[in-house]
């Protein structure tokens, strides 16, 4: 699928964090149409369009003005039309419960949001790579968090 065009979903409200995502993702030189949100709300409308092709993967930061990232990740897992969308939390916090939450609810992957430029493509990369090879499917719970060495590792 890496072939094909990727529709990917990136709902985040710091405009650095966007860029930064966007920048990796050409430097990828991935075949993919990036579409951005600024906050929950706009995200659950945007999913709502029927007009609007599902995307292939969404990355959706956790901490958002007006719904946060754990009230859209229970809305689109509840959702007949979108609850196979692969979700990817990828947030500048990190909390082992609210992961645990998280998976519990049917996020697909977990990333904590990298310092480095070349961490965030390489966990990009494997993410994007794990979403079109697994049909979707959740994994076991010790393969949610993606981290820049696991992206390393195959």
């Amino acid at each position: 699928m890496l072939s094909d065009q990727l529709r990917l979903l990136l709902a985040d409200d710091d405009a650095d964090d966007c860029m930064f995502f966007k920048e990796a993702l050409e430097e990828l030189q991935i075949s993919a149409s990036l579409t951005t949100v600024k906050d929950g709300m706009q995200l659950m409308q945007h999913l709502a369009k029927s007009e609007n092709p599902l995307p292939h993967a969404l990355y959706l930061d956790l901490n958002m003005p007006r719904k946060n990232g754990i009230d859209c990740l229970t809305e689109i897992k509840s959702s007949d039309r979108l609850k196979h969308l692969p979700v990817i939390i990828y947030s500048t916090s990190f909390n082992q419960q609210v992961a645990d939450l998280l998976y519990e609810r049917g996020a697909n992957y977990y990333i904590q949001k990298p310092a480095e430029f070349s961490a965030i493509k390489n966990v990009l990369l494997k993410s994007i790579e794990l979403i079109t090879s697994n049909d979707n499917a959740q994994p076991v719970k010790k393969n949610f968090l993606l981290s820049d060495s696991k992206a390393n590792k195959q």
